[in-house]
């Protein structure tokens, strides 16, 4: 790892304040992004993680729910989204999410991880017919509808992934998901300029995003968040946008876990000549990223998206991998398969590490009632032991039709 040369006062002191693993600073943490050795940063990362959260890492055996590919944003990085017409252009019907999701219950999975692009009625009549089809006028609620019926048919613990949410939205899904997640990718609205990432995509205004997670906090729900690096932000940019999910989580103590995801390009994106962040750049973010956000906080990596190095980012300062899937693809990024969770076992315990299967709630939110509707609290109490991970035996359990 190259190592940059500065050893002047300042940078001593904001190792050292890092090193408390309380959470630093924007000055500070701009400092150490910028001019602390890769050894140092990961070496400080790894011990404020050792601290916080010890050996364990998670992962949570999960199903990948793609509801709809239809979607009224065009990111320039994105392959899941479709327009009507185009190969894989899809809304899944009750019929095909029931099937998909008991396929995943009798392989052991514990999670519906519910996929799906942002307000395609918007722009779409043929979204619009298919929702009036089924009874419905927005994407959202049919979202809801379909978490509905997964946790009731199957007893699999939703985690809705899908966009922007009002307040009304969100409290439909509190009545049937474990927790929610929308990535933040970046508080930089220069991205929504002509030419950038989110040129043409409504939905990635950034107070749009923050609005929606500061809505969750307020109904108590465990949310899932995170940055995206690699698409044209700064590092300050990358500050900016750690501190701000720290400020709400502060605020309302709902952030269940941080994502730092990292850009891949891929030959059909309008990116596709865009490079792709390196290793040492998506490890020293991560790292940057545990000392912002302290010891306390869960953070996640894609194992998938570092390909072969996946086991590098451990030295980073993750407690967390993620959702794997034993029964479908990472349709976000189809190119990149998961690791069995039989090589993420075997590579995080060489490590020194414990490898524990969580739900889509970690522990320390299953532990507390507000953060669970009860029909999802009876649902997933009979999956976790004693100290709230996934009981690995453990099967969801199917109801009658």
């Amino acid at each position: 790892m190259k190592t940059q040369e500065n050893t002047g006062p300042e940078l001593a002191a904001a190792l050292a304040q890092a090193g408390e693993g309380r959470g630093i600073e924007r000055e500070a943490a701009l400092l150490l992004y910028a001019k602390a050795s890769t050894d140092d940063l990961l070496r400080i990362a790894g011990d404020v993680r050792a601290r916080g959260k010890g050996t364990v890492v998670s992962y949570s055996k999960k199903v990948f729910i793609p509801l709809t590919t239809l979607c009224r944003d065009y990111c320039s990085y994105c392959t899941f989204r479709k327009d009507p017409g185009e190969p894989g252009a899809s809304f899944m019907t009750p019929e095909e999410v029931l099937a998909l999701a008991e396929t995943a219950r009798q392989a052991g999975c514990k999670e519906a991880l519910f996929s799906l692009g942002d307000q395609p009625e918007r722009i779409f009549p043929e979204a619009r017919e298919f929702l009036r089809q089924q009874g419905y006028s927005r994407t959202l609620d049919y979202a809801a509808a379909m978490c509905e019926l997964v946790l009731e048919r199957t007893g699999l613990l939703p985690h809705a992934n899908p966009g922007v949410m009002d307040r009304a939205a969100l409290e439909r899904f509190r009545e049937s998901n474990a927790s929610v997640g929308l990535m933040l990718e970046n508080v930089s609205a220069r991205l929504l300029r002509d030419g950038g990432p989110h040129a043409k995509a409504p939905d990635k205004v950034p107070a749009l995003r923050l609005r929606t997670i500061e809505e969750a906090g307020k109904l108590s729900m465990a949310f899932t968040t995170g940055i995206l690096i690699g698409i044209g932000e700064t590092l300050e940019d990358r500050v900016d946008s750690l501190l701000a999910i720290r400020e709400l989580h502060r605020r309302y103590g709902h952030v269940q876990e941080v994502i730092v995801q990292n850009f891949r390009a891929k030959p059909e994106i309008p990116m596709a000549g865009h490079p792709d962040p390196t290793l040492e750049e998506m490890l020293r973010t991560v790292a940057m990223a545990r000392l912002v956000l302290g010891g306390e906080m869960n953070l996640q990596a894609p194992p998938n998206l570092s390909y072969e190095d996946f086991p590098r980012l451990l030295e980073a300062g993750i407690n967390d991998w993620g959702g794997i899937s034993p029964v479908t693809r990472d349709f976000i990024n189809p190119e990149a398969a998961w690791p069995q969770i039989a090589l993420l076992r075997q590579e995080t315990e060489a490590r020194g590490f414990v490898l524990r299967e969580r739900l889509a709630l970690y522990p320390e939110y299953l532990a507390r009632a507000e953060f669970l509707a009860p029909g999802v609290r009876r649902r997933a109490l009979p999956l976790s032991d004693e100290k709230g991970y996934a009981r690995e035996d453990a099967v969801a359990v199917q109801a009658a039709p």
